[in-house]
């Protein structure tokens, strides 16, 4: 590898937020987060960073990590699964007002492309389908399959709003049935050792809303009368978020968000299992959230904490944050406090 090529894999490049995704999605699978970051110049206070970027070879070095610890080859996909355009910063969030569907496709592939800049991207269009062709031009090598499909599954997610149906292409072999890969996308196609990678997937022709596209409009999500499963579902999460966080104590549970949503628990949990997610999942991920900010930035004790938060004493809460962040509360309150 060339000079020039060298210095360009050690210039930041991808914010340190989807390395804390990548991370937390692989520990949800019993991987810790000390057996991927070792030795691959990835600190904890970066992954905590809002303005921490990692270079190419940081995430190559953690994505090779991983890649060798997963244990189902699906994985990759589903973690691209979680990245929804929320999960790309503010400037997915400006995606999701785009009323457009054609102009919505070609936002999402310049922003992946300036924002994720991981693999290059193709796009072209034949009447109402388009294209999506995925390119390596860093040279890869083993970890190609497994961004290839990162990107694929997110794709696939970010997309789903204007387009119902996706035919994937891989440029590589797969040891799973089709039908195993079905179930993460039902009603989609997947071909292994294809020519190239791509994804084709024509608009479904249904017109995406024109409410009020502010910011506070696209976290809260406040209304769930889309017909389309994959948009009820990606709408319902936005609810159920949003309802945690305005009470993510004891009275927050599944029956309790179903019944103000007007919806049955069963259909709540169908809704979040299509989406990817759980409601113990997204009732965590908030708690996590807002443990780490009343540790950091206040000095309620921890008994308290505990309470506001659902838990029905300390010690409950103690080993429930140690199983999210790896950390007990009184570590990252000492640590905060030291900074101050």
């Amino acid at each position: 590898m060339d000079t020039l090529n060298s210095l360009a894999l050690e210039v930041p490049i991808v914010s340190a937020r989807y390395a804390y995704r990548f991370i937390r999605f692989m520990e949800s699978r019993g991987v810790k987060r000390h057996t991927i970051l070792e030795d691959t110049g990835v600190t904890e206070d970066m992954l905590e960073s809002p303005e921490a970027s990692l270079s190419m070879n940081q995430v190559l070095a953690v994505l090779g990590k991983a890649d060798w610890l997963m244990t189902d080859e699906r994985a990759a996909f589903e973690f691209g699964q979680q990245l929804d355009l929320p999960s790309h910063g503010l400037l997915g969030f400006a995606v999701l007002g785009q009323e457009n569907p054609r102009r919505l496709i070609s936002m999402i592939v310049q922003y992946l492309r300036v924002g994720l800049p991981l693999m290059d991207m193709e796009l072209a269009s034949t009447g109402s389908t388009f294209r999506i062709r995925l390119i390596d031009t860093w040279g890869l090598g083993n970890l190609r399959p497994c961004l290839t499909k990162i990107y694929m599954g997110s794709i696939h997610r970010v997309s789903s709003q204007v387009c119902s149906h996706f035919s994937f292409q891989f440029d590589f072999p797969s040891a799973i049935p089709e039908e195993d890969w079905k179930r993460l996308a039902p009603g989609c196609e997947f071909e292994f050792d294809a020519n190239v990678s791509q994804v084709t997937m024509p608009l479904n022709g249904l017109p995406i809303r024109k409410d009020d596209a502010s910011l506070e409009f696209l976290v809260a999500r406040t209304r769930h009368d889309r017909k389309q499963q994959t948009l009820e579902a990606d709408e319902t999460v936005m609810q159920v978020r949003e309802l945690i966080m305005s009470q993510p104590g004891r009275p927050c549970t599944t029956e309790n968000i179903a019944r103000r949503l007007d919806i049955s628990p069963r259909t709540l949990r169908q809704h979040l299992a299509s989406a990817g997610t759980s409601f113990r999942e997204l009732r965590n991920d908030i708690r996590e959230s807002f443990a780490t900010l009343y540790l950091k930035d206040t000095n309620v004790p921890l008994e308290s904490i505990a309470e506001k938060l659902g838990f029905s004493d300390q010690a409950g809460f103690t080993k429930a944050y140690r199983s999210w962040t790896g950390h007990t509360p009184g570590d990252v309150r000492r640590k905060a406090r030291k900074k101050k």
